[in-house]
């Protein structure tokens, strides 16, 4: 009668065990292929909304960076005060972190909230798709008016406020190539090839043979475009009225 019973727990006691092996290798399994799954889908590439031109979209970046460094880097070059020795000048300012800092906050603020008030989507894209803003899909932010246009045409803005300042009040009307080079005509090639980056339909298409389209719309870029330039020649003109040219002291070519 004790054997029997004992054989019976024994039995128990490896059906347990076999449940309980059972149970924990289903478990793995459940887990194994939920990684699985997940690691797929993760390496699965979705789709764009509205796929852009990275080229195009690289040749705008470099042109705006090129633009505005030209301007802002540029000495303010003048012909000599009545006590300065004559002859052509040029001194670097640092103040010339003032236009700058506008710039670059007016820029900002476009960027943002007057973007962000407007609502006007960019090309191929909806209100509702900018709002949701997913990662990659050509519509993360709204494109009008176009932030590219008014920073780089902004900086032209800057520039020719500066050089029209430093020729006509200045230098009494006297024309100096290097600074109109460098103050209108570098920024202005500039601001054309990053308009023209932003709103080219370029014939390319993505991985998924999918039309790319423009960053932003032509009323979008020519908003920003005039937005921009008139903000920078107000800014820029202002600047070089409030700062002399010359450092006011000595030959010093870098002025505080």
């Amino acid at each position: 009668m004790s054997r029997a019973r004992h054989g019976r727990r024994a039995d128990d006691g490896r059906l347990i065990r076999m449940r309980i092996r059972e149970i924990v290798l289903a478990t793995l399994g459940l887990v194994s292929a939920s990684f699985a799954y997940s690691t797929e889908a993760s390496a699965q590439t979705v789709p764009a909304i509205a796929p852009r031109d990275e080229t195009w979209g690289t040749v705008s970046h470099v042109m705006l960076g090129v633009g505005a460094g030209t301007v802002f880097l540029m000495p303010r070059v003048y012909y000599s005060d009545p006590e300065s020795t004559v002859g052509w000048k040029g001194r670097w300012h640092f103040s010339m972190f003032a236009p700058a800092m506008t710039m670059a906050a007016a820029t900002f603020l476009v960027d943002g909230p007057i973007r962000n008030a407007l609502q006007y989507p960019r090309p191929g894209c909806t209100v509702d798709q900018t709002l949701v803003a997913n990662t990659d899909s050509g519509c993360e932010t709204f494109g009008g008016p176009s932030t590219h246009a008014f920073a780089s045409w902004g900086a032209t803005g800057v520039g020719t406020g500066i050089f029209l300042v430093d020729t006509i009040k200045f230098s009494k009307g006297r024309f100096n190539a290097g600074s109109f080079i460098g103050n209108i005509g570098v920024p202005l090639v500039a601001s054309i090839l990053t308009s023209v980056g932003r709103g080219v339909e370029s014939p390319a298409v993505d991985e998924f043979g999918t039309q790319t389209l423009p960053y932003e719309t032509s009323n979008q870029i020519i908003a920003g475009t005039f937005a921009g330039f008139f903000t920078g020649l107000l800014v820029g003109g202002a600047y070089a009225l409030l700062q002399r040219p010359s450092c006011g002291y000595g030959n010093a070519i870098f002025c505080w």
